[in-house]
C-alpha cells in the first residue's frame, strides 16, 4: 500500500499531525519506537484539561482517538532509513519490512544526554528536572539546586530562584568575577566543588555530595542537558540541521516543511523550546501543510 503519508514518530507531534492528515481524508501510516522524550515523567503539567495526567495516559488516549479514523495504520517499531522514490518516500523499518508514502512527517524526537553524576539517571523526571514550568510548582519553597552543564545554566540559575532557595553547583566550571557577583547578589549560592553524586533514598534527593565528601542540602535539582535527535533520517534525507543552544534542530519554515521537497518535521526536533503543547502545535502545523501539499501536488 501506498500511503499519502508516513509520520515518524508517535508521540505528541507526530500524533497530531497523523490526527489532521486523517482528518483530511488521506491515508497516514504513524511508525512509533514506543519511547517518548518524557517517559521517565510520572506526571505532566501545562497541557490544557490534562494537567497532572501521566503522559503515557494522554498518548494512550490519542492513539486510540486516532485509530478511530479508518485510513490510520499505527506500526509499532523503529524506522531505520528512508529513501526518495519516484512516488515519495520509502521507509525501512529495523525488521527489514519497507513502507512507502506520498509525503514524510519526521517527529522522531530527542534524547537527552545527561551528565555523568552517579545517582543522577534514576531520579531524572522525578526529583531531577529540566523545566520548571514543567516540574517547578511542586517543588516550591523547596531548597533547590541547579546543576552546571552548559553556558545556559547561568541562565536557568536566574529563572530557578523564583521557585525556591537556590543552590549553584558549578561542577568545578569557573564563572567571571562579574557574573559570579550578580548571581550572589540574587541570593543564589554558588558552590564551586566538582560533584561526586546525589544523596538520598531511592528518587528523593538528601542533597549534593562534593568531592569532599561534604554534602550540601537541597530536595529537587535542575539541569539543562545537552541532546541528540532519536533518528539519522534527516540527515540521510540531506535536511537542513542547524546548530541550536543544546542540540541539532531540523530547519523549517513557518508550515514545517524542511529543506527537502516533500519532507515535514515536527516537535522537539525543529525548536529550542520543548513542550508538549508546542510539539502539539507543530504537528497540527505539519499535517495541515501535508494535506495542502497533496492537494497541490507540491
Amino acid at each position: 500500500m501506498l500511503f499519502d503519508a508516513i509520520v515518524i514518530g508517535g508521540s505528541f507531534a507526530g500524533l497530531e499531525a497523523a490526527t489532521y492528515i486523517a482528518r483530511g481524508l488521506r491515508s497516514v501510516c504513524v511508525i512509533d519506537a514506543g519511547e517518548p522524550r518524557n517517559r521517565f515523567a510520572a506526571h505532566s503539567h501545562g497541557y490544557l484539561s490534562r494537567d497532572g495526567s501521566p503522559p503515557a495516559e494522554i498518548l494512550e488516549a490519542a492513539r486510540l482517538q486516532l485509530l478511530a479514523y479508518p485510513t490510520v495504520e499505527l506500526i509499532r517499531g523503529t524506522a531505520e532509513r528512508a529513501r526518495p522514490t519516484s512516488d515519495g518516500f520509502t521507509v525501512q523499518m529495523s525488521d527489514g519490512s519497507e513502507i512507502s508514502g506520498r509525503r514524510l512527517v519526521l517527529a522522531c524526537g530527542i534524547s537527552d544526554q545527561l551528565p555523568d553524576v552517579p545517582g543522577l539517571a534514576e531520579r531524572w523526571g522525578k526529583t531531577v528536572n529540566h523545566c520548571p514550568y514543567c516540574h517547578g510548582f511542586e517543588f516550591s519553597g523547596q531548597s533547590l539546586g541547579v546543576l552546571h552543564t552548559t553556558d545556559l545554566s547561568e541562565h536557568q540559575a536566574r529563572i530557578i530562584r523564583e521557585w525556591g532557595p537556590t543552590t549553584y553547583f558549578l561542577n568545578g566550571h569557573q564563572l567571571e568575577g562579574p557574573t559570579a557577583a550578580e548571581l550572589q547578589s540574587l541570593g543564589i549560592t554558588l558552590v564551586s566543588e566538582r560533584v561526586a553524586g546525589i544523596a538520598g533514598e531511592g528518587t528523593q534527593i538528601d542533597g549534593i555530595q562534593l568531592e569532599d565528601d561534604r554534602i550540601v542540602p537541597i530536595e529537587a535539582l535542575y539541569i539543562g542537558p545537552t541532546y541528540r535527535l532519536n533518528s539519522h533520517i534527516p540527515d540521510q534525507l540531506g535536511c537542513a540541521i542547524d546548530a541550536g543552544p543544546l542540540g541539532p534542530i531540523v530547519r523549517v519554515d513557518e508550515l514545517r516543511a524542511t529543506t527537502v521537497p516533500r519532507v515535514f518535521a515536527a516537535g522537539d526536533i525543529v525548536r529550542a523550546m520543548h513542550a508538549i503543547t508546542l510539539a502539539a502545535a507543530d504537528g497540527m502545523m505539519a499535517g495541515t501543510a501535508v494535506h495542502r501539499s497533496l492537494i497541490m501536488g507540491t
